[in-house]
């Protein structure tokens, strides 16, 4: 089990910018997918991005591309999320996610993640 805990979430302005964090614990951090969800009441979590260990794959969502940023820092067990220009359409509570079973296929289902972190608010506002 991999231990999540996520910071960096806050009132933003729309066209702002905040980074997201999300520290792993309980595991060899290197060695499986990581990935960063969101959810609004009354809707499905949705997927936002995800980064393997290997190879350097990344997947975004097509709302988010060209926007955010997934990237992650292996010798600090960490895994980041900068988001630039947000928008209003944004704001949710973002949660990271590990999938302990892959390091490389880059899965964008949340029944996919075995771990998640408590999650973070995110508001942008007009």
């Amino acid at each position: 089990q991999v231990q999540l805990v996520e910071s960096g979430g806050g009132l933003v302005q729309a066209g702002g910018s905040l980074r997201l964090s999300c520290a792993a614990s309980g595991r060899t951090f290197s060695n499986y997918v990581m990935g960063w969800f969101r959810q609004v009441p009354g809707k499905e979590r949705e997927f936002v991005a995800a980064i393997s260990w290997s190879f350097g794959i990344t997947r975004y969502a097509d709302s988010v591309k060209g926007r955010f940023t997934i990237s992650r820092d292996n010798a600090k067990n960490t895994v980041y999320l900068q988001m630039n220009s947000l928008k209003p359409e944004d704001t949710a509570v973002y949660y990271c996610a590990a999938d302990i079973h892959n390091y490389k296929v880059v899965f964008t289902t949340s029944g996919q993640y075995d771990d998640w972190g408590q999650g973070t608010q995110v508001t942008v506002s007009l």
